[in-house]
């Protein structure tokens, strides 16, 4: 399944996105194109629902999902999320 989403900067965000939703057994495989703001997802079932659910909490929601406020609170996010992604390149 592919999923568009916002505030995907770099290979940082790319690295969170990644070990965010493998944390879920279910997810065999997690690839992201940072240039297009696109995350592929292979899981053994459709949970779809739960992964936007979890992208959206690591501050990267799906494109045209989120306005105002909560688009502000989950760009915040995303710069975080990206920070640590950038810290877990350097291991």
């Amino acid at each position: 399944m592919t999923i568009d989403v916002e505030n995907i900067k770099c290979g940082g965000c790319a690295g969170s996105i990644k070990k965010g939703l493998s944390e879920d057994p279910r997810v065999q495989s997690v690839e992201v194109d940072v240039a297009e703001g696109r995350v592929s997802v292979e899981a053994g079932e459709d949970i779809r629902a739960e992964l936007v659910a979890r992208l959206t909490k690591l501050g990267y929601p799906e494109k045209g999902s989120v306005e105002g406020m909560q688009a502000l609170k989950a760009k915040a996010k995303s710069f975080v999320s990206c920070a640590v992604g950038r810290m877990g390149d350097d291991k």
